[in-house]
């Protein structure tokens, strides 16, 4: 093989691509890009928890919680196919030494957040996401056959009649390009938090897995499908927002206006909360609401929380004491790169995973904690799809000279990002 020849590119290190690069084939060459560090995904931010099916008694209220959520415009086949693979998804993570918080008698504890009718997420203090995350990455470091480029980043696809053969990649801190060539690639880039002012998201993730299916003619769906998580931390300084946990409503926190007064149902869907908050600001001449955390309780708040808790102090704010600002900002991307239930998009040997790609299973809105879920069982059935392959015949010679006028060529996929996401609709 080839130097610049993997068996299979991922470009993502957010869970969906290191699930995937675990569940390939030990003999296979894999090589993963990162467009910034390994641990600056999307993936490590997640506070929240993980959604498991706690029984088949739990299926119909856990199926139900979701459509609703997503406004009934879920693919109701990839809703049940994420659901019953829970289960063996989070022995899976377990076995990869996943530390879910557990009770005296060694059981699984759970939580509940909004638009959820009963505790069905698992969850590691309020960083779920960094625990799972980082767990994950430590398996792909330490896989003989797989390697992680940082700083690094797709930029285009080697593709020619309908079939992708790999992606041009460049290193950001030179500009140097070069061809890799691979029998299936995987985009898991993220979402689209980069092309907000306001996001929860890592400034990073600009939607380039869409732009590339757009430049190509891959299938996308739903691209203006962008939810507004209704509670990170209101200031007036730039980057990125802090998100404050939808758990913490889940555990008793309340929503109050200017005068301290409770004005909705916290535990609602978070696009009915957004409206919620959005309609009081408007209603009151104010730049944000307040989240009273203190319902919670102090014990409850020191063991479950304390990473907001410790944020929320460096802001001026202590939560046990007083309610803290929050606004509604840009969270989670619920369309994407069209994908069956295998990850499989309409370009042959190319497959997309996590919130790059749009399955069905969000609809119109996510319900609270089952990103994490969904990103990772469709990257698992991606790779066995992908490991399923026959090798690819011979590769075309790819364009390297558009991809040299890098800040130009980033602009046009941002703009197309944004012009198929308004030509469906406004963003929100």
């Amino acid at each position: 093989m080839a130097e610049n020849g993997y068996d299979y590119l991922i470009a993502g290190t957010g869970v969906a691509g290191l699930c995937c690069a675990l569940n390939l084939p030990a003999s296979a060459r894999v090589l993963l890009l990162s467009k910034a560090a390994a641990d600056e995904s999307d993936s490590f931010l997640a506070q929240g928890g993980i959604c498991m099916l706690r029984g088949q008694e739990d299926f119909a209220g856990y199926f139900e919680d979701t459509m609703r959520a997503g406004h009934y415009e879920n693919d109701e086949a990839a809703v049940r196919l994420m659901i019953e693979s829970s289960p063996s998804m989070i022995a899976e993570l377990v076995s990869r030494g996943v530390r879910f918080a557990r009770d005296g008698e060694g059981n699984f504890r759970f939580t509940r957040e909004g638009g959820h009718s009963r505790p069905r997420i698992l969850f590691h203090d309020d960083v779920t996401g960094k625990e799972i995350t980082s767990c994950l990455l430590a398996a792909v470091r330490a896989l003989p056959n797989a390697v992680i480029r940082e700083n690094c980043e797709l930029v285009d696809l080697i593709a020619e009649g309908g079939e992708c053969f790999g992606g041009v990649v460049r290193e950001n801190a030179t500009g140097a390009l070069s061809p890799v060539y691979a029998k299936a690639v995987l985009l898991a880039t993220g979402g689209v938090g980069g092309l907000f002012e306001n996001s929860t998201n890592f400034r990073h993730l600009t939607g380039d897995g869409v732009a590339l299916a757009l430049r190509h003619g891959v299938a996308v769906e739903h691209v203006n499908y962008v939810q507004i998580h209704p509670t990170t931390f209101y200031t007036e300084k730039g980057g990125r927002r802090f998100l404050i946990s939808e758990s913490v409503r889940g555990e008793g926190a309340v929503l109050l206006d200017k005068h301290g007064r409770r004005f909705c149902n916290e535990l609602m869907p978070r696009d009915v909360v957004t409206g919620d908050i959005r309609a009081q600001m408007k209603k009151d001449g104010t730049r944000h609401v307040w989240l009273d955390m203190r319902p919670v309780g102090a014990y409850t708040l020191r063991e479950h929380f304390p990473t907001i808790c410790a944020h929320c102090l460096q802001e001026g704010y202590d939560v046990f004491k007083d309610p803290i600002p929050v606004v509604p900002a840009q969270h989670y991307f619920m369309g994407g790169v069209k994908v069956d239930l295998d990850g499989r998009t309409s370009m042959r040997r190319l497959f997309a995973a996590g919130e790059t790609a749009c399955n069905g299973v969000h609809g119109k809105n996510r319900l609270a904690s089952n990103s994490l879920l969904e990103s990772l069982v469709w990257a698992r059935r991606a790779a066995a799809a992908m490991a399923a392959l026959p090798a690819a015949e011979a590769a075309p010679a790819p364009d390297l000279e558009d991809c040299r006028a890098y800040a130009a060529l980033k602009e046009r996929y941002a703009q197309s990002v944004r012009e198929e996401a308004e030509r469906e609709a406004c963003y929100d």
